[in-house]
């Protein structure tokens, strides 16, 4: 686990608890509500050292920060004032994930059997759009990585227009363990990739049922990840055009997937 890394992402108002008996208590009782927990550097007692045994456990981000940081967050939460923290505070997940085995039994019941694993996809809007797509044709589901992913929060929830809390989602520890379960499971595996060596999407069969992959804005999908793609698919350009982001050629690979099904009709 990352003590040390540079915490990036905003933390919402409205998620936050601050304080370690109150962080301790809920991790004790509901640790998959945590999604992560700052702590001020060089605090060390029982009960920081309990909540890092169950963050290790859980695979729960732990990470320790200056105090200007915990103060920050924390007058930002208090309005005025500043809420008290003791050098502890923990960012809630108001979102309710199911497992990966739960998220498989349930592609059977699907009207398209079709999950979607997202590759460090980083803007919220992006995971919200692919959400209301995939919800809208049929799709089963998404699998994200607890690590380096957009967090499922206002952001995601406003792009989805309402889809995301309809549409089962796995939070997975390590997506290519995730997609070898997949593939114990009998499903193909497909990964977008824009390289010239990838399969033509608009003549690809597309199997069903299948985990589409969908790599990071910038960087694409990751060499482990990409060889653990049966297939890896691009989408043809009718003009000279630099890329389509994730969302758009996340709908456009899903819409095929529909119309590859309807012809096996």
């Amino acid at each position: 686990m990352d003590e040390k890394r540079t915490v990036h992402e905003p933390l919402p108002n409205d998620s936050l608890l601050p304080g370690c008996k109150p962080v301790l208590e809920l991790l004790e009782e509901s640790p998959d509500t945590v999604d992560l927990v700052l702590c001020r550097q060089k605090l060390n007692n029982r009960e920081v050292s309990r909540i890092q045994e169950i963050c290790s456990k859980h695979a729960i981000r732990f990470q320790r920060v200056e105090e200007a940081l915990l103060e920050k967050i924390c007058k930002r939460q208090g309005g005025q004032g500043t809420v008290s923290h003791q050098g502890l505070v923990a960012r809630v997940c108001n979102f309710a994930f199911i497992d990966m085995e739960q998220l498989l039994a349930k592609l059977a019941d699907a009207p398209l059997p079709l999950l979607l694993a997202l590759d460090q996809v980083q803007d919220p809007g992006n995971i919200g759009t692919l959400a209301r797509t995939l919800y809208t044709l049929g799709g089963a589901g998404i699998i994200v990585p607890m690590h380096n992913s957009a967090r499922i929060g206002p952001a995601a929830r406003r792009a989805a227009a309402g889809c995301l809390e309809k549409l089962p989602i796995a939070r997975v520890t390590n997506l290519g363990h995730a997609l070898d379960r997949c593939e114990e499971e009998g499903l193909a595996i497909y990964g977008a990739l824009g390289a010239q060596s990838a399969a033509n999407a608009w003549t690809e069969p597309m199997l069903l049922p299948a985990v589409l992959v969908l790599g990071n804005e910038e960087r694409g999908l990751r060499p482990d990840i990409v060889k653990r793609c049966q297939t890896l698919l691009a989408i043809p350009h009718a003009r000279r055009f630099d890329s389509l982001n994730v969302a758009q050629a996340g709908a456009i690979l899903i819409g095929l997937c529909c119309a590859r099904q309807a012809a096996q009709r």
